[in-house]
């Protein structure tokens, strides 16, 4: 079976790692366009786009897919390629671009969709990181046919990862090889006729908006569990942070303890080698892993080797 792929980040490049050890021949890989990165902002190819040059398989970066849209030069040169792949099917992951009705109904068994999360639940762009902001117990992978709508079409296959305490770096890690293998299971099923497409339940749909910078701030007047699980939900971006005159400080790692703090949200209760303690608007939080501007990803004691904290400081 001839299987076209598109997706972008490592997410998508474990999945397609995947169909290619299962031997499945890929025709045309499709990935966004080389963006500017690190700190000289040269050109980098995605992470997707390395793993199909390594392969030698063609590779195609069109800014749109809309043969209407800003660059319909791109989309139709796109589309010539997409056609004469003559693929059996399509598979999608964090792509990052729309598919016009067209892609959708080009390959001979349509697009199957990676998506993180256990549909309805979390439909949209960022469902690792709001699923465990939301304190879910579990979330996990749907192969899922893709129409017109946003994430709403018949499910595939369905299977669910415990959260535990997973930041979301963490977490991708584990929904990203469980895709893969999901993936090369659906298809699988598709070459062989087996695959009975579910309709998503009508019931416990939610939206997974995308993660905006503004964000990253901490609340303190939030409960101590909620900050706790913003900071793993922002790991590895865009990082949850706080301020101390002036300065701003990622927080990478915090705790939720059970207490009653005495003074108000953001105050510093107690400065220890095993954490920073803050009071919150219920309960307090430990801050145990932290970074300063321009600095390096540091335990709460050796932050605190080169950081002036007290007792009664306010975070803001």
């Amino acid at each position: 079976m001839k299987v076209m792929f598109a997706g972008t980040p490592e997410f998508a490049r474990v999945a397609l790692e995947a169909i290619a050890a299962a031997g499945f021949e890929v025709p045309l890989v499709l990935t966004q366009p080389d963006r500017p990165a690190g700190r000289g902002l040269k050109l980098q190819a995605s992470a997707v786009k390395q793993f199909a040059l390594a392969h030698g398989w063609p590779v195609a970066q069109p800014r749109s897919l809309r043969l209407d849209g800003k660059y319909p030069e791109e989309a139709a040169a796109a589309r010539a390629a997409i056609e004469a792949a003559a693929v059996d099917v399509m598979v999608v992951a964090a792509y990052g671009l729309i598919l016009p009705q067209w892609v959708l109904d080009t390959p001979r068994l349509g697009c199957l969709n990676i998506h993180a999360s256990l549909l309805p639940r979390w439909r949209g762009a960022a469902p690792i990181h709001r699923a465990i902001e939301a304190g879910d117990a579990e979330t996990g992978v749907t192969i899922m046919q893709m129409d017109a709508g946003l994430d709403t079409g018949d499910m595939l296959l369905r299977e669910a990862l415990p959260i535990g305490d997973d930041s979301t770096a963490r977490l991708h890690d584990r929904l990203a090889a469980l895709g893969g293998r999901l993936v090369v299971e659906a298809l699988k099923l598709a070459d062989a006729g087996g695959l009975q497409p579910q309709p998503q339940p009508a019931e416990g749909m939610t939206y997974a908006s995308k993660i905006e910078k503004s964000e990253a701030a901490i609340d303190w007047s939030a409960a101590a569990a909620a900050i706790a699980r913003r900071v793993r939900a922002f790991d590895p971006a865009p990082g949850a942070s706080t301020a101390l005159g002036g300065e701003s400080i990622k927080v990478w790692n915090a705790e939720a303890q059970v207490g009653k703090p005495t003074q108000p949200p953001g105050t510093v209760l107690a400065v220890t080698p095993a954490g920073i303690e803050v009071a919150a608007g219920e309960g307090i939080v430990r801050l145990t892993e932290l970074q300063r501007a321009g600095g390096k990803r540091l335990p709460a004691a050796d932050f605190l080797r080169g950081f002036d904290l007290q007792p009664g400081q306010v975070l803001a």
